[in-house]
């Protein structure tokens, strides 16, 4: 069972940019696929990232291309999620989630088992 916890969300403005963590409590985590997801205002929860096992591979929603980095360190049980050029649309709270079951590959929400409690990043215009 791993327990997800997100943290360095905030307030940013439009081009700045912010770095989300999240940690994880289970002795698993070096073999699941990690993701983040996010939540905008009336919107549903859509993909942003996801990361496999060892880090060598990494896929972005097209949203995201060439701002947001995904990253993880095993040793620390941790996943990162490095956002520059943000934009207000990216306003959103974003969540980590866990996939111990699939190879690398799926972003459909359902594939994903375990989820943290989210963290809010806010972009002004």
């Amino acid at each position: 069972q791993e327990q997800l916890v997100e943290s360095g969300g905030g307030l940013v403005q439009a081009g700045g940019s912010l770095r989300l963590s999240c940690t994880a409590s289970g002795s698993t985590f070096s073999t699941y696929t990690m993701a983040w997801f996010r939540q905008g205002p009336g919107k549903e929860r859509a993909f942003v990232a996801a990361i496999s096992w060892s880090g060598s591979n990494a896929n972005y929603a097209d949203s995201v291309k060439g701002r947001f980095t995904i990253s993880r360190d095993n040793a620390k049980n941790a996943v990162y999620l490095q956002m520059n050029s943000l934009k207000p649309e990216d306003t959103a709270v974003y969540y980590c989630a866990a996939d111990g079951r699939h190879h690398f590959g799926p972003t459909e929400m359902d594939v994903f088992d375990y989820w943290g409690k989210g963290t809010l990043v806010t972009v002004s215009s």
